[in-house]
């Protein structure tokens, strides 16, 4: 696997790849999320054309995986981080997670940052596992409120959630 950044014919496949990275939620009694859409290919295009959308590609240079951030509050933000299953459990999405810290230490961020399901093993504790900790919802700061306030208003507060930083 290699990383690099994504390609606008990549987007397609970045789509097939959320849908199937979303499928493991049926598991765990979250469907809702397994048959959540994901992001259009215009907003896919908005990460593509920031800079902040990398792909970990296979040894044909086809996208395995992705990851898309936004620069919030001076630091970084993990929006997406996907893997397709068939590529899972073999350090993919660490390696995107490491290659955003990397990016975002030469840019000058001081953190990165993301929103998770804390009782989803492939979520919060694979964060933390990262090197991610859990911040206190009460003092987050205005952009992660935001964020938070935006996902309780999609529904996603059904099961329990909260932000985390890793600290570069």
């Amino acid at each position: 696997m290699h990383i690099r950044t994504a390609r606008l014919n990549d987007l397609l496949v970045l789509q097939d790849i959320e849908r199937a990275a979303g499928r493991c939620f049926r598991d765990v009694g979250m469907p809702e999320i397994a048959e959540d859409e994901p992001l259009s290919l215009k907003e896919l295009a908005r990460y593509h054309d920031a800079g902040l959308a990398w792909v970990a590609a296979n040894e044909s240079d086809a996208p395995v995986a992705y990851l898309i951030a936004d620069r919030i509050g001076g630091n970084f933000h993990v929006e997406q981080v996907s893997v397709h299953p068939d590529s899972a459990r073999r350090g993919v999405g660490r390696s995107l997670i490491d290659h955003l810290a990397a990016y975002a230490t030469g840019e000058g961020a001081h953190a990165l940052t993301l929103t998770t399901f804390t009782e989803v093993p492939w979520n919060a504790p694979y964060y933390a596992r990262c090197g991610f900790q859990l911040m206190d919802d009460t003092s987050l700061p205005p952009g992660l409120r935001k964020i938070r306030e935006a996902e309780a208003a999609h529904g996603l507060d059904r099961w329990p959630r909260a932000c985390m930083s890793r600290t570069l």
